[in-house]
Parts: C-alpha cells; sequence; structure tokens
C-alpha cells in the first residue's frame, strides 16, 4: 500500500472561534480614547477633562468601508444594503496600579478581557489645558504603565488558575481516567503560559501548539489579545506630519511588539470632521487642510486584527456583507447566514469580486468559466460573492 499522505494541520488563531467579535479602546485617562469613540462612531459618550468620565463601557457598531461593496449595491441596486460592522467599545481609563485595584482598575481591566482586540490609544500631543494623570507627557512611560497593568492582571488570573488545576492534579495522583488525563495537560500548559507571563512577555508574542491554543483560548487572557496602537497628535502636527513623539513610540512598538501596526491620528481632527454633516463640506474643508481621516484605515485595521474577513450575497432584494474569521470553511460560513445552510449544505456557487466586475454580470462570468462550484473542504476568502445550495432533510443534532 502506498504510504499515506501527510495533512497538514491548520494553525489555530488565538480568541474566541467567533464572527462576532470586539474591539475595545484602551489607554491612561485623558489621552483621547472617548474623543477618538466619539468621532468613530457619531455618539455622545462623555469626553471631559477629567479622568474616570467614563464609568460603563460605551458600545457601538461602525461600518466597514469597502470599495467593493459599493460597487456591488451600484450593480444590483438593492433595495436593502447592509455592509460588515465592527464593534468598538471605549473602556474607561487605566491609571498605574489598576491591577490591584488602583483607580477604578478591577472593573475596567474585566471590560478588556471581555473584548477580543485592543486600541491602544497613547497621547502624543501637549496641552497645558488637558491634564495627565501622571504629571507630564512621556508617550513611552504610559505604554509601559498600559502593558504592564494588562500582564500583571493575566499573571494574577493564571497564578489561580495554575493553583486551582495543581490542587485537583494533584487529588487524581499517578492514576486516572482520560478526563483526569486531560486535566493534567492542561495543568501542564496553564503552569508553561503563567511562566511565560512571570517572565514579562505578552501570550500573543509566543510560539504556542495548536493544543496549547485550545487551553489558551479558554483563558481570555488580555495579553493573548492583538494590539493596535493609535497615537494621539495635535491638529497642527497632524497636518503638517510632524510630530516629536512619533519616533520614540514607534521604537517602543518595534523594540516590545515587532510588527503591530501603530496608526497616528488626531482626535481634534477627526471630531472636528465628524461634526461637519455635508458631504461636500467636509470633502472641501479636508481639501482645504490637506488631511484626510484616518478613521476608515483605523476601522479596517481593527477589523483585520480580530482575523475578521466578510463574503458578500447580493441581487435586487439585498446585498451584503456577512462575517467570518479567517480560515472559515464554506458549510461553517454558510452557518453565519442560517443554521439550516450549514446542516444542510450541498455547495457553494462562488464568483470572484474581481472576476465579477470585470465581465459584468453572472451570465458573463459562467462564459468565461469563472463561476465555481465549491464542496465542504472550501475555505472562503475576503470578497467571494456567494451562492449557497442546500437541503434540510435530517433532523437537528441534538
Amino acid at each position: 500500500m502506498p504510504p499515506k499522505k501527510a495533512v497538514k494541520e491548520e494553525k489555530l488563531l488565538l480568541g474566541r472561534p467567533s464572527n462576532n467579535l470586539k474591539i475595545g479602546v484602551v489607554g491612561l485617562p485623558n489621552v483621547g480614547k472617548s474623543t477618538f469613540f466619539n468621532a468613530l462612531t457619531n455618539s455622545s459618550a462623555a469626553a471631559e477633562n477629567y479622568p474616570f468620565c467614563t464609568i460603563d463601557p460605551e458600545e457601538s457598531r461602525v461600518a466597514v468601508p469597502d470599495a467593493r461593496f459599493d460597487w456591488l449595491v451600484e450593480h444590483y441596486k438593492p433595495a436593502k444594503e447592509i455592509p460588515a460592522f465592527l464593534t468598538v467599545i471605549d473602556i474607561a481609563g487605566l491609571v498605574k496600579g489598576a491591577a490591584s485595584g488602583a483607580g477604578l482598575g478591577n472593573a475596567f481591566l474585566s471590560h478588556i478581557k471581555a473584548v477580543d482586540a485592543i486600541f491602544h490609544v497613547v497621547r502624543a500631543f501637549d496641552d497645558p489645558d488637558v491634564t495627565h494623570v501622571e504629571g507630564d507627557l512621556d508617550p513611552v512611560r504610559d505604554l509601559e504603565i498600559i502593558h504592564e497593568e494588562l500582564r500583571l492582571k493575566d499573571e494574577e488570573f493564571m497564578g489561580r488558575i495554575v493553583a486551582d488545576l495543581s490542587a485537583s492534579v494533584k487529588r487524581v495522583g499517578h492514576g486516572g481516567n482520560a478526563q483526569d488525563k486531560q486535566r493534567k495537560e492542561e495543568c501542564a500548559i496553564a503552569e508553561k503560559v503563567f511562566g511565560w507571563i512571570k517572565e514579562g512577555k505578552e501570550v500573543r508574542h509566543g510560539v504556542w501548539t495548536n493544543k496549547e491554543i485550545e487551553v489558551i483560548n479558554t483563558f481570555h487572557l488580555i495579553t493573548a489579545k492583538p494590539v493596535i496602537y493609535l497615537a494621539n497628535c495635535s491638529e497642527k502636527d497632524y497636518l503638517r506630519k510632524k510630530n516629536k513623539y512619533l519616533p520614540k513610540i514607534k521604537a517602543w512598538i518595534d523594540s516590545h511588539s515587532a510588527g503591530d501596526l501603530m496608526i497616528p491620528y488626531s482626535g481634534a481632527y477627526e471630531q472636528r470632521l465628524s461634526l461637519i454633516e455635508d458631504k461636500e463640506e467636509k470633502e472641501n474643508t479636508i481639501k482645504e487642510l490637506g488631511g484626510q481621516s484616518m478613521l476608515p484605515k483605523i476601522i479596517v485595521s481593527g477589523y483585520s486584527a480580530l482575523q475578521l474577513i466578510y463574503y458578500f450575497t447580493g441581487g435586487p432584494d439585498e446585498v451584503r456583507a456577512w462575517t467570518i474569521r479567517r480560515l472559515t470553511k464554506a458549510p461553517q460560513a454558510a452557518g453565519v447566514i442560517h443554521s439550516d445552510f450549514e446542516r444542510g449544505f450541498i455547495m457553494a456557487e462562488v464568483m470572484k469580486y474581481e472576476d465579477l466586475k470585470e465581465f459584468g454580470n453572472e451570465t458573463q462570468v459562467k462564459a468565461h468559466g469563472k463561476y465555481m462550484q465549491k464542496g465542504k473542504d472550501y475555505v472562503v476568502e475576503d470578497g467571494d460573492i456567494i451562492f449557497f445550495k442546500f437541503n434540510v432533510t435530517a433532523p437537528k443534532k441534538k
């Protein structure tokens, strides 16, 4: 018999295997988190000049800008259009000592634990009228305060997890059934993760096996979450594209968290633009001042950091973007529309956006041999246009 073909194991992703993921806005008090959130969502979260003005996390959904979606809407002229959304949560400011309860630390850290990725806002503007909780402005120190508080919270949490698992394993001794064996494996992984965090490292920077990732994902650790750094500059610095703090912030990120994205923006400028309702007036303001809004880039980056993509369904009734996590296979992608689509999955009929745009309509896409029929092993790609075929005859699994 010929040897069995080796099956490459797909690398699991850190984080929840969900398509309903949230990103939290984190930073010290008075760095511009709520101003950013307000501009992003056009909501009315308090943005006063004092610490802890945001007590309860504000939550909002923002549409993910995409030229492909806009083209499909223009192409199909549907009765209804539903873009992809990013859920953003404004979390109140952390202070030094938050992990041990300083300020309103424990409550805020629990809010961070509940999100899936982090927008880390760091202040890069001088303003004597906006107080700094540490007394003076030092972005690198501010970055280190937040990172250390988040790491300490994970260290405290993993300390309790390891203690509980160790006690449980000790009671089992050398024997035990399959469940006990699994508990021992979990304990060993927890101890490894705990050791990693105690060394001052973040979980997301470790190299973990799929088995380890499965266990880590059950802990919902803060330092396992992806981070995007938002450097909040003054309007003047942003428009002239010059800020003395940005090189220091970038150097710190490259040294401590290589590969993470830093996006310079101006909360004051974004707020100004968000208050202009007339589209033409807004475009003229941007042209006159010479500074584009960074919010579209920030939204798309947040979406990508969560390992989210989307596929489209389109027709005269509705054009819609359906959010899935990267590496999702066709039946599970169909299940986002309705569980029956996954349960009775037959096939996915797939067009690429580029092909539809090039050839003009579905008939021409088929005529050029670009209309594909895919089975249950097909991994859906970002921007696919899909029609699912399904037939539900089997009873639901209990």
